[in-house]
């Protein structure tokens, strides 16, 4: 068994200390946060996780201005293709603009929610506001018009 010991002087010592508390402010200062659980739209937060009830959903749309009818909600189970075809690229561009990414969710079940919006402004058609919810987390969605040459865009109004 082989012993050793290493003396440090304190002047070495105390450099390693300055040099270690100067990167981790370093670190602290300029690296990016990041909170993928949360946005701030105006002064509210808007929170992506716990979505697990109707009030929950309800007060997350209405974090972006929209009041939605609850009785005429439709829910059900999607699959998130495992290969994106040019629809779902387009529709990850609209999740990205919102900070969010759909492709760590290819292959697997979510559920869609999908709410008539009531007070979409300067438009007379049907509206719909959905949400794609994963382990009561939300992980997608949009709000769009029933028309077939009608809008598709991120929950904050244009």
């Amino acid at each position: 068994m082989f012993i050793y010991s290493v003396r440090a002087s304190a002047l070495r010592f105390f450099s390693v200390i300055c040099v270690s508390v100067i990167a981790l402010i370093a670190l602290i200062v300029f690296v990016p946060t990041y909170v993928p659980t949360s946005l701030l739209v105006g002064e509210d937060k808007i929170v992506y996780d716990n979505i697990s009830t109707s009030e929950a959903r309800r007060a997350f749309l209405a974090g972006f201005g929209w009041e939605i009818d609850e009785e005429q909600t439709e829910e059900d189970a999607v699959v998130i293709p495992a290969k994106f075809d040019t629809v779902y690229e387009d529709y990850n561009e609209i999740q990205k603009a919102q900070g969010l990414d759909l492709e760590r969710y290819r292959g697997k079940t979510v559920m869609r929610y999908t709410y008539p919006v009531e007070n979409y402004p300067d438009y007379d058609g049907t509206v719909y506001a959905t949400l794609l919810i994963y382990k009561d987390r939300v992980i997608g969605g949009d709000v769009c018009s029933a028309s077939v040459d009608g809008f598709a865009h991120g929950w904050r109004a244009p």
